[in-house]
């Protein structure tokens, strides 16, 4: 009758051991099972690793840690009162937030109270109780970072995401927290226990360079959200390392190493869609999102600016044969070289966002030349956030800033002197400290896109200005 040996009893002990089973003689009396059932398997003429095999998989991953939950939920008040609150927090904060959503979708009244109560729910209740029940199963001091780094991290992104929903201020401030507890703390926390297993030395580099994505796709995320600059880079970073790399090389590794798949490994590949196609949708709609908010501003921008530039041109035209007219002539001519000098800046600031560094594009495609002057093709744009256009044409010791400030000063005057200096003197609209960065603006806080809109509001403020003075040297 085949026996087990001392070294094959500490080959299960320590493998058990290693389950976290921290529940007081439970840890032996699972020992002396699991050495029986594999004496009974090796009984019927298997060799020892194929029997431990054998009843290993009978036993499934979880198969012991479910034995220690459901002996600690029989014998453990607290633990049982901990477990059925997780329970019943977790399903009914979920239940809240998926109304909450379809409220928020449909315009239904109750959404915003929904979500909140969803949300303390959640942070309050869920995560705290589940941080009581983890503990109670593991006692494991090794483990605790992970655990308080996950309540965390957890916490900041729960109540991020509603104030950002909710439009509350500090959403960005406590979504920002969430990543960096997230990234600091908790990510490392988790590959530090994944590296510590010893069954799993050949996942290591794919824990690794895992942990390198995550870190640069949650990264990413948070720069995404609060437009900074480098967020697309680092998306794209550690969607790579996610999708190219580390997934692939933990499923050859997973393949290679089970004949079968486990429910672990469809958890994974579940877990992992569910994070990287809702990011990839969320980025996808808060970048559509950005730019149209700025592409329909620009184009009623330009409407409007055709829209004054010809009713300017017929008013100038209906006194054709007036007195006035050479006057008026004047006018139009003095404010078409203003309109065209924008125009100029705004054209070579697109260049050279389009164009390499040091050397801007020839004639750049998003600018079409009109009998009004040019007029950018603003959804064209490749670049349409870079600051460095800024920097160079519109900041405070820029050439061209100095030559459109004294070209508006002159401007000013001209108009001011038709009028007599009535009225056009205390117009805000031809006054370039508003439209142009002030002198405490550094140019990377303002973006192309912005300065462009500060331009386009700029030349509309002129062809009023130059409408006003139409009329009133016209009925005079």
């Amino acid at each position: 009758m085949p026996e087990l040996t001392l070294r094959h009893i500490d080959q299960i002990s320590n493998d058990i051991g290693r389950q976290e089973i921290t529940f007081s003689h439970l840890l032996e009396d699972l020992i002396d099972h699991v050495c029986c059932d594999v004496e009974y398997e090796m009984q019927e003429g298997l060799t020892f690793n194929d029997a431990y095999k054998k009843v290993k998989q009978k036993i499934g991953s979880r198969g012991l840690k479910e034995i220690q939950e459901e002996t600690l939920y029989a014998v453990d008040t607290n633990y049982r009162y901990m477990k059925n609150t997780m329970k019943i927090s977790g399903v009914a904060g979920t239940i809240m937030l998926g109304l909450a959503a379809t409220f928020k979708i449909q315009h239904w009244p109750g959404a915003g109270i929904l979500i909140t109560l969803g949300a303390l729910l959640l942070a309050f209740v869920f995560l705290p109780s589940a941080l009581g029940v983890l503990w109670k199963e593991t006692h494991s001091r090794k483990r605790l970072a992970l655990f308080i780094s996950a309540f965390i991290a957890g916490v900041f992104l729960i109540f991020g995401t509603l104030f950002k929903i909710q439009h509350w201020p500090g959403a960005g401030l406590v979504l920002s927290l969430a990543a960096l507890s997230g990234i600091l703390f908790f990510i490392p926390s988790l590959l530090l226990s994944k590296l510590t297993d010893q069954e799993k030395k050949a996942k290591r580099a794919a824990y690794i360079l895992g942990a390198v994505g995550t870190i640069c796709y949650v990264a990413g995320m948070v720069f995404k959200i609060q437009h900074w600059p480098l967020a697309s880079f680092l998306l794209a970073i550690g969607v790579v390392f996610l999708c190219v790399i580390a997934f692939p090389w933990y499923t050859w590794i997973t393949w290679k190493e089970e004949s079968h798949i486990k429910a672990g490994f469809i958890f994974i590949v579940i877990g992992f869609l569910a994070i990287i196609v809702p990011g990839a949708m969320i980025n996808l709609n808060l970048q559509n999102a950005y730019d149209y908010g700025y592409y329909s501003h620009q184009e009623q921008q330009q409407v409007l600016f055709n829209t004054k530039y010809t009713n300017n041109l017929a008013i100038r035209n209906q006194y054709r044969d007036s007195s006035a007219y050479p006057l008026l002539e004047q006018l139009h001519s003095k404010t078409a070289g203003l309109l065209t000098l924008i125009g100029t800046i705004q054209t070579k600031m697109v260049a050279e966002s389009e164009g390499k560094p040091g050397v801007p594009a020839l004639d750049p495609a998003q600018v079409s030349q009109t009998e009004r002057g040019p007029e950018i093709q603003y959804k064209l744009l490749s670049k349409p956030f870079q600051t460095a256009p800024v920097t160079d044409f519109l900041m405070p010791g820029a050439g061209s800033r100095q030559e459109l400030i004294t070209a508006l000063t002159e401007y000013k005057n001209y108009v001011s002197g038709l009028n007599s200096g009535k009225d056009i003197d205390n117009y805000e609209g031809l006054d370039p400290l508003i439209f142009l960065p002030g002198d405490n603006n550094s140019g990377g806080t303002i973006s192309l896109m912005s300065a462009l809109h500060s331009l386009e509001l700029l030349k509309n403020s002129i062809v009023t200005v130059e409408s006003y003075v139409l009329v009133s040297i016209a009925n005079k």
